[in-house]
């Protein structure tokens, strides 16, 4: 009997100790997600310098030694390098850079390739009005309609991807907009926020294939309506190329044209905007299809100085409402 036992308690002891004894020489694994490799900017333009940084949740990457080759050419070595400098290449051209970085427990390689390619986003406000022969830029209001165009230019060697063909991805403000983002849709549609200053929209555009991509950012500021009077004349027409300032004389009569710089909608003959016409805090009717315009008069004889005030307001958008005066003379 207690031989059994005994023979028991050698057989329990030599499994707790070859526990102990086997369980250390278990290697551990390395992983290649326990790097994290930072490109900046993410993608480069042509001859664009640009840096990579290598982080680590798991390792401590400043006591080991790391090696930078560019396109099978040691560009850099030496403990803790774990940022490298460049310069893209020409457009149509990459740069395959292999950084070596050697752990206690074993080498992780991680492979980077630098592709550049240019990228032009070019912006319009879609309902911002300008009067005739204005050589500007219709500048969006607050609630104007805004659209960007993604124009990328990447080369394939010798060939320029067509834009059509690619697939974009768009931010507003920083955040995804899924609706807006897809194969071919290299334009942009949103509404201005009337909160904001200025509003941020930025696409990625990449080939199918994911192989080519390109990246760019534009910030959209927000402007406010304004009104300009001019001098409406019989002969010659609208007279555009002077303002009327404040303290405008008038002699006999006159007409005076309101141009509502950038109010959106852009039609200003719709009814969506009300003008209303006053002089001295008096308000002056005005048809309805000629809005606009302001007939004046001077009575004979008289002679001093009246207010001119024009309010235009939105029954479809509040923040987009207007006003300006100017004294007349006469």
């Amino acid at each position: 009997m207690l031989k059994g036992v005994s023979k028991f308690l050698f057989t329990f002891l030599f499994l707790i100790l070859a526990s102990v004894f086997v369980s250390p020489i278990k290697a551990k694994a390395i992983s290649q997600s326990s790097i994290l490799v930072n490109v900046s900017p993410e993608n480069p333009a042509p001859n664009e310098n640009f840096s990579i940084t290598l982080n680590s949740y798991a390792s401590n990457l400043d006591s080991v030694l790391i090696s930078w080759s560019v396109n099978g050419s040691v560009a850099l070595s030496g403990i803790g390098k774990k940022t490298f400098s460049s310069k893209a290449p020409d457009a149509g051209n990459e740069l395959n850079i292999v950084v070596s970085i050697s752990l206690p427990d074993g080498s992780i390689d991680k492979r980077i390739t630098i592709r550049p390619a240019v990228m032009t986003l070019l912006w319009q406000a879609n309902d911002s009005y300008t009067p005739p022969f204005y050589k500007g830029k219709a500048l969006p209001t607050p609630e104007s309609e805004i659209k960007i165009v993604a124009i990328p230019e990447i080369r394939n060697n010798s060939q320029i991807t067509d834009p059509k063909n690619m697939t974009y991805a768009w931010k507003k403000d920083y955040t995804n907009n899924v609706d807006g983002s897809g194969y071919g849709r290299n334009y942009f549609l949103y509404v201005n926020d009337y909160l904001e200053d200025s509003g941020t929209i930025s696409v990625t555009a990449s080939t199918v294939d994911q192989k080519y991509s390109s990246q760019a950012s534009i910030d959209v500021p927000t402007s406010e309506a304004k009104i300009v009077f001019y001098k409406k004349d019989d002969k010659f027409g609208t007279v555009w190329e002077h303002a009327l300032l404040d303290g405008h004389t008038v002699v006999d009569s006159e007409i005076v044209e309101a141009s509502p710089y950038f109010i959106s909608p852009f039609d200003i003959r719709i009814p969506l905007l009300v003008f209303n016409w006053y002089i001295n805090d008096t308000q002056i009717p005005v048809p309805i299809f000629k809005k606009n315009i302001m007939p004046l008069k001077v009575q004979a004889g008289t002679s001093g100085t009246s207010i001119l005030k024009l309010e235009i307001e939105s029954t479809d958008k509040i923040f987009s409402n207007t006003s300006k005066q100017i004294n007349i003379n006469f």
